[in-house]
């Protein structure tokens, strides 16, 4: 009973529902091989591919968690993907590992400006976060097409290639970019008090600021890191498709990663949040992506198919549905118990229980 009031139980239950649908269905999707001594299979390409949301879902979870939105983070994607593969294709040499890595830091300094535009919109300026970012939303790909001159560019290089195609050992190098990331920010949030002091943030901004939290930094410092690490997964992104797409990186996957921090748990008023429902919530997101694909649902299908899931999903995990249940559980039992007669457990009635009488006193004369 204490693992079902869990606040991770039922978005570990969605995911394993999930997974056991797809196995049923396509056997296969279970199937891992090993050739060369990496492995392979669509479990594998999950990991993979869920790099660039975890990445942007872990930076929106800090966000939410000070009460805000970020709504910039695709455009984001798209320009640090548009710096990083224009210094590559205008060096002399792409395949020089370290032109790979001053193009990769410069994309990622890039995206820490743009992380800074926006904290300070949000923290110095008080405007509203869903405004805020809405401005970077909007001009961060007019700015990326700048970059490349409006148009797709696209490298051939193999020390880029190996960030979103390579392997590590048995797994994807982008698997563990991933884990990495997940580490340091439980680290961070779990480990120290600011997580505490996000959470007090989140749940009343005016109160922990007169309390002494430094709310303005903490606000500034989550839209910071959500922009750095949009920046490193649009870099992964463009490393997978090889090309800087300004229109196609990060598309929607600000929505993505909200869905995906609102499935872990994370409520969108701020506060309490959790870094391990996040981290559920994505590979849900993703596994669903590639349970479409699995079921052979065309294009202009899918996402009628991915919201009717999404909504399942959110009413297994809705805690009033939970109390719903549970008061049907109830009287379900109860009409189970009572006979249809209407007689009480037991057979007895109404009017068989004695009815105590009150004894007469005589009165006695002298």
């Amino acid at each position: 009973m204490k693992l079902v009031k869990s606040r991770l139980f039922w978005p570990a239950m969605a995911l394993v529902t999930l997974l056991v649908v797809n196995i049923v269905v396509n056997p296969n999707f279970a199937r891992i091989t090993m050739r060369d001594g990496q492995l392979y299979g669509a479990m594998v390409d999950i990991l993979r591919q869920s790099a660039p949301l975890m990445l942007v879902a872990l930076g929106m979870t800090l966000v939410i968690a000070t009460r805000g939105i970020d709504l910039s983070v695709g455009a984001i994607m798209a320009v640090s993907g548009a710096v990083a593969l224009t210094i590559i294709d205008g060096s002399g040499d792409p395949d020089n590992v370290g032109t790979v890595a001053i193009a990769i830091g410069v994309a990622v300094l890039v995206s820490l400006v743009l992380g800074v535009w926006n904290g300070f919109l949000v923290s110095v300026l008080g405007i509203q976060p869903i405004i805020a970012t809405l401005v970077l939303m909007l001009a961060g790909r007019g700015v990326a097409l700048l970059i490349t001159g409006g148009f797709i560019t696209t490298v051939n290089s193999d020390p880029l290639s190996y960030i979103a195609s390579g392997y590590l050992t048995l797994l994807p190098f982008a698997f563990f970019i991933s884990v990495a990331v997940i580490a340091v920010i439980a680290l961070l949030e779990r480990r120290t008090a600011l997580g505490m002091l996000t959470e007090a943030v989140g749940i009343n901004p005016e109160a922990s600021r007169l309390a002494g939290v430094r709310s303005r930094g903490i606000v500034w410092g989550a839209y910071i890191a959500s922009g750095v690490l949009a920046g490193v997964a649009g870099i992964i992104y463009a490393s997978n498709i090889k090309a800087a797409d300004a229109n196609a990186a990060g598309y929607l996957i600000e929505l993505y990663a909200i869905l995906a921090v609102v499935l872990g748990g994370t409520s969108l008023m701020g506060g309490k949040f959790s870094i391990a429902g996040t981290v559920i919530g994505v590979l849900t997101v993703q596994t669903l992506d590639s349970t479409i694909l699995f079921f052979g649902v065309p294009s202009a299908q899918s996402p009628v198919f991915f919201a009717v899931v999404v909504i399942i999903v959110v009413l297994v995990q809705s805690p009033r549905v939970h109390a719903w249940g549970r008061k049907v559980g109830a009287m379900f039992r109860s009409s189970k118990e009572t006979p249809r007669d209407g007689t009480p457990p037991g057979g007895a009635t109404a009017t068989s229980a004695p009815v105590a009488t009150k004894p007469e006193h005589k009165e006695v004369s002298a």
